[in-house]
């Protein structure tokens, strides 16, 4: 969608045109999704960030600036959503399984997906992604919320800069930082998991 149309779009909808926000939406919304269930690793959660995120975005659509794309600014408002909820349950142990209910008290196995020709390829792959996702918990949030946004999101640095609200070359020493350290913690693990 071209800049002329989101303007557009962002014009009617802050004069209360809700299909125009609904489009503004619609545009954002399998990315935001994504960056919270990286965040949450629940998809309950990920569905409830996405849905207050959802709601301050129309709360506070009309103090939106456009100095950034409408994308990066819904995407800043998901990344802060999360880490307050991270926050409020910090308190809270969580547990993970590699077993998930299925609503009658039965466990099933939960299937990473699996795209290789092979059971020892898969094991692997698997493997590796199990370790990743561990080493990721042990990193600070800022870190982790750094590596998320671009080694998982793949944002460009001007957009992850926009969405923290940080120069461009704090996000360039963060993300190196934030690898070195993820690249510390495998080889403590005795893992050699690169990509």
């Amino acid at each position: 969608m071209a800049d002329l149309q989101e303007r557009e779009l962002i014009t009617r909808a802050k004069a209360g045109d809700e299909p125009s926000f609904e489009q503004l939406i619609v545009r954002c919304k399998t990315r935001a999704y994504n960056i919270a269930l990286r965040y949450m690793r629940n998809e309950d959660d990920a569905l409830d960030v996405l849905q207050e995120s959802f709601i301050k975005v129309f709360r506070h659509l009309p103090s939106f600036k456009e100095e950034s794309s409408f994308d990066t600014w819904v995407y800043r408002i998901v990344v802060n959503t999360c880490n307050d909820m991270l926050r409020k349950n910090s308190g809270a142990k969580k547990i993970d399984s590699v077993y998930a209910g299925d609503g009658e008290d039965e466990e099933k196995i939960v299937q990473i997906p699996d795209r290789s020709p092979t059971p020892e390829e898969a094991l692997e792959r698997r493997e590796k992604a199990e370790m990743i996702l561990r080493s990721l918990e042990l990193l600070s949030p800022e870190q982790k919320e750094i590596v998320i946004l671009r080694d998982v999101q793949g944002f460009s640095y001007e957009e992850i800069s926009s969405m923290l609200d940080c120069s461009l070359g704090t996000v360039k020493s963060r993300i190196n930082r934030a690898r070195l350290k993820l690249r510390e913690i495998l080889l403590e693990q005795n893992q050699n998991f690169f990509v």
